[in-house]
């Protein structure tokens, strides 16, 4: 079990990153953009298709993206069961 919950933390961290990531413009041909791409790739496995079925909430101007929220619960609650 030391593995997978070493895993999903692993993953959380990756989302947080992704976040942080998400509220900064990027330069396409910066460093940060290939963590960026990274981050996308790694993520969006899980993240894409929860963004499809659950629509963003609209705040003003801004949609938020629930997606990381959901996932980040989600992960939390497997590791309170299994580790």
């Amino acid at each position: 079990m030391g593995f997978v919950c070493l895993a999903l933390t692993i993953y959380l961290v990756l989302i947080f990153a992704r976040i942080l990531l998400s509220w900064f413009p990027l330069d396409p041909n910066g460093s940060a953009a290939v963590v960026a791409g990274f981050l996308y790739m790694v993520t969006d496995p899980v993240l894409g298709p929860l963004r499809r079925a659950i629509p963003g909430i609209r705040i003003g101007n801004v949609m938020l993206d629930l997606s990381p929220i959901i996932v980040i619960i989600g992960i939390q609650v497997i590791q309170g069961i299994i580790c």
